[in-house]
């Protein structure tokens, strides 16, 4: 009862009714990776390996040296730069464009079980 209420509901929606009716394809997950995808996906994998790394360095160095202005200017000046490196990276891969169609194949599929 309450799955058939659920049905009812989602066919009625627009985009529910779009992306039935266009089945996403996975193929370009199949496809060999671009020269951009694949520095969009290293600048990504960096700025986690800069950030974390950087920010305890940071932290151990204002323990340290007793100077607490160290971590207090140093770590987000620092994660905020990870943070911008990671968004270059995400941008370079077309990382939006992959969710969205790994997105709306999960989606098929959990609206193929209920429907």
């Amino acid at each position: 009862m309450f799955r058939k209420k659920i049905a009812q509901y989602l066919t009625g929606k627009r985009f529910i009714q779009k992306i039935m009716a266009n089945p996403a394809n996975l193929n370009e997950f199949r496809e060999r990776p671009t020269p951009r995808l694949i520095a969009g996906l290293v600048l990504m994998t960096f700025s986690f390996v800069m950030g974390w790394p950087a920010i305890a360095a940071l932290s151990t160095m204002a323990v340290l040296y007793k100077e607490p202005l160290i971590a207090v200017i140093g770590c987000p000046t620092t994660y905020a730069l990870s943070y911008v490196v990671f968004i270059i990276g995400a941008w370079m891969s077309r990382a939006p464009h992959y969710l969205n169609t790994l997105l709306t194949y999960s989606l098929q599929c959990v609206l193929k079980k209920i429907l």
